[in-house]
């Protein structure tokens, strides 16, 4: 379960943590400033929950307008669909709309590797540059070509796995 706090705009009130849309709601409908006031703005920081998940609310900017939305994604979409939306929302800077839009809109070609170099070996073994004989694969320079690979693709680690995409 992902929890989130609501830290007051306003320095006379004190926050709540909370884990579902009901929990705010509740908290926030009850909460007064030291004046009696309703505190109505929050700022909304992630506390615990998968390092997706952390990531996914980094690259959104889940504020008090779309949270809600964000707990929908986060137990509803799949860890590819996060995936693709930090890269192409956190990394590309495309615009994501949580409301109406959803991760199957942006086109990544996404690789789950170790490295650059990784990458042009796969790309080698598949046979993208061509037809290569196996004697000659050993005497490419791999390197060389991770570095060309590194025009067009990215690197990124998430949740401690390390991810190679370009955005098509």
């Amino acid at each position: 379960m992902t929890k989130l706090y609501a830290q007051p705009y306003d320095i006379t009130a004190n926050g709540f943590y909370f884990e579902t849309v009901q929990e705010y709601n509740t908290q926030a409908s009850k909460l007064r400033n030291s004046y009696g006031q309703p505190v109505e703005e929050f700022e909304l920081q992630f506390i615990d929950g998968e390092g997706i998940d952390a990531a996914l609310f980094k690259a959104l900017g889940v504020h008090q307008g779309n949270f809600q939305f964000y707990h929908e994604a986060v137990a509803e979409w799949s860890e590819e669909e996060k995936i693709k939306v930090i890269i192409a929302v956190g990394e590309a800077g495309y615009k994501f709309d949580l409301r109406k839009d959803t991760p199957d809109q942006f086109d990544l070609d996404l690789y789950e590797l170790g490295s650059m170099k990784d990458l042009a070996q796969q790309f080698v073994e598949e046979g993208l540059f061509g037809e290569i004989p196996t004697a000659i694969q050993n005497y490419l320079d791999y390197d060389a070509i991770a570095r060309d690979l590194g025009m067009d693709y990215s690197e990124i680690r998430i949740d401690g796995t390390n991810y190679i995409y370009r955005c098509n």
